[in-house]
């Protein structure tokens, strides 16, 4: 997990797996969407390969990189540990700011 999240914070690796996330790109065409050079982006590949989120196959003369699905499976899972502790705190605040509400309505219609 912590070579996922250290490969996914680097903003160009992030770019990178944003374009995979559309279809599979040759290494070109990665290179002409960031505007940066071809050694570049074949470092920053290498790096997001060696963390296994991306998969490379040849294709005559290109080299084509793919999104592997796993380490995003995994990273889910981690993540959902989280959602579940904001959900619940989100749950607990909508509580209080009903029973603020009601409290409010109950005042103004004692008022009238």
């Amino acid at each position: 997990m912590h070579e996922t999240l250290s490969a996914l914070a680097e903003p160009t690796r992030l770019q990178i797996v944003e374009l995979l996330r559309a279809k599979p790109r040759a290494v070109g065409e990665i290179v002409e969407r960031l505007g940066l050079g071809q050694p570049q982006v074949s470092k920053h590949l290498r790096v997001l390969s060696e963390a296994g989120l991306v998969e490379v196959r040849p294709v005559a003369q290109q080299r084509i990189y793919s999104l592997r699905a796993e380490p995003f499976r995994e990273l889910d899972v981690w993540l959902e540990r989280y959602r579940r502790v904001v959900e619940d705190r989100f749950g607990r605040l909508d509580k209080i700011l009903r029973d603020q509400k009601e409290k409010g309505d109950s005042k103004r219609g004692n008022n009238k």
